[in-house]
């Protein structure tokens, strides 16, 4: 346990190594969450400002809810291609730009679409698993199909950036990369994301301290430190998704030309996709 700790650490440091190299990588995520937030506004607004739920979800809510993951995905996904399409030119050593990143995506825009698609039609399907008024075992269920499909989709984007196949062949790439993979496959999930976590329920903890502190001499105080944490959580989460991207890049390249890409050498990618 120790050791994959150890290892996903070093996987963070390597990442963050090529990112401060490259620091547009960062923008990548930027756009996407201000994207996504405007699909989710123009969704969320016609919903409660025309109550199209008062009488229930019925047929209509399962076809708004497939747009609506449809194009949240479809944005997510097109903006992950750009980034992982610049960390590839950036990992072969060469000096990428935003152009370079919205290239990539742009040519791949079809099977990001019909991925977006695949993608929409299982969130809907674990979304109505995982409801709370289904029992707990569905919702264990629906959970536990949560985390495979996110394990055996990791690999997706970079099988759609550098190859010529549409989402369905993507999709079957990244599974079997994962099935001939499998081992530490998961530290590019849950290594990233559990010190990500851990970092920001820190910051969460740290701020809500802070906020309280200040309420004792200004409300003004505590709004204003409340909003400099708040802006500092997004952060933090901007740079996972740009650490995610690169992560995801390099384990790519290492699982299919079986290289260890520049920047990695000390972070034992072997290792994290030796097959058990």
């Amino acid at each position: 346990m120790f050791d994959k700790f150890s290892r996903s650490w070093e996987l963070v440091k390597a990442s963050a190594a090529v990112l401060r190299s490259d620091k547009e990588l960062m923008l990548f995520p930027v756009i996407s969450t201000i994207a996504t937030l405007v699909v989710l506004a123009t969704f969320a607004i016609p919903t409660f400002a025309f109550r199209l739920f008062e009488g229930g979800v019925g047929a209509f809510g399962v076809v708004w809810a497939f747009l609506f993951y449809f194009c949240q995905y479809s944005v997510i996904i097109f903006f992950n291609c750009a980034l992982v399409g610049a960390a590839m030119i950036r990992l072969d050593g060469g000096d990428p730009t935003l152009k370079d990143g919205f290239d990539a995506a742009k040519s791949r825009i079809g099977p990001i679409l019909g991925y977006a698609a695949i993608a929409a039609t299982v969130g809907v399907i674990l979304q109505s698993l995982k409801n709370r008024d289904n029992n707990f075992i569905v919702r264990m269920i629906g959970s536990g199909l949560g985390v495979a499909w996110t394990l055996a989709t990791f690999l997706v984007v970079p099988v759609l950036v550098s190859q010529d196949v549409g989402p369905i062949d993507a999709l079957k790439k990244s599974v079997g990369l994962l099935k001939r993979t499998w081992g530490e496959n998961a530290i590019g999930n849950v290594g990233i994301g559990l010190a990500f976590g851990l970092i920001m329920f820190a910051v969460i903890l740290a701020g809500m301290a802070l906020a309280f502190a200040m309420a004792q001499i200004s409300s003004v105080l505590a709004i204003a430190v409340a909003v400099v944490f708040v802006i500092a959580v997004l952060l933090l989460g901007v740079y996972q998704a740009a650490l995610s991207g690169i992560y995801s890049a390099a384990l790519y390249r290492y699982a299919t030309d079986h290289k260890v890409p520049a920047g990695f050498e000390g972070a034992q990618l072997e290792h994290a996709f030796a097959a058990k």
